[in-house]
């Protein structure tokens, strides 16, 4: 006897694919405002209980109070500084997609000098692989030992989460300069004042927590300033 067969019909519904290495979600380029308390993002990861306290007379400063031409100048001024030196290499706990190398998003994007002109989502400029993730940080180096005297991180995007900084002595030692709240909006400079370090540095870690501000945090480029006596 012949079973009949059952007719089926098959929808196939159109998938929308995003390939990998696309650019991401843009950045708003407004102040973003830490979530409300109740939300899953609001209260960073921990920082290391046994950090030290912030150095001894260090004083903070950012560019984003600054409008029109004072802005302008402060920027320049920055870009001009003679003690000052930019990164040559630089490594992070993840970046964007994985980016290595000269890639986009990836950790050699915060080395040399600013080059992302307007705030927002940006490839010139390093950012973490996931937002909201938690702690993130980002090292780098410079070409010259210096007694330094000041620190001035450039956000680019989700600015406001770096949470610790640190420098490295020639021995390889940790010495924390500066825990807190970063004030940064926009693109700006987050700057970190103090008086001359007793021992050499050319290198720089940024621990940023990026679950307090929402979305990606994007740093394009950090000044080390000081000087070799």
């Amino acid at each position: 006897m012949r079973i009949p067969c059952k007719t089926f019909t098959l929808i196939v519904l159109p998938v929308l694919l995003t390939a990998v290495g696309c650019k991401k979600a843009a950045v708003t380029t407004q102040a973003v405002a830490s979530p409300a308390p109740n939300s899953a993002a609001a209260a960073p990861m921990a920082l290391p209980t046994s950090a030290p306290a912030s150095t001894a007379g260090l004083t903070i400063e950012t560019t984003s109070g600054l409008k029109g031409a004072d802005w302008a100048m402060k920027q320049d001024a920055i870009a001009k500084e003679p003690n000052g030196q930019w990164a040559v290499t630089a490594s992070s706990s993840s970046s964007y997609n994985d980016a290595s190398g000269h890639d986009d998003y990836s950790p050699f994007q915060a080395t040399g000098a600013p080059n992302v002109e307007t705030e927002g989502d940006n490839g010139n400029a390093w950012t973490a692989k996931n937002p909201d993730a938690g702690l993130e940080w980002l090292d780098l180096t410079y070409s010259r030992p210096v007694f330094v005297t000041a620190l001035r991180m450039r956000e680019s995007a989700g600015a406001g989460a770096i949470a610790k900084v640190d420098l490295y002595d020639d021995q390889g030692q940790a010495h924390t300069l500066w825990t807190g709240t970063d004030p940064t909006t926009g693109l700006n400079y987050f700057v970190l004042n103090f008086p001359k370090t007793a021992y050499k540095s050319n290198h720089v870690r940024i621990t940023l927590a990026t679950n307090v501000i929402s979305g990606y945090n994007e740093i394009d480029a950090v000044q080390l300033v000081g000087t070799e006596q």
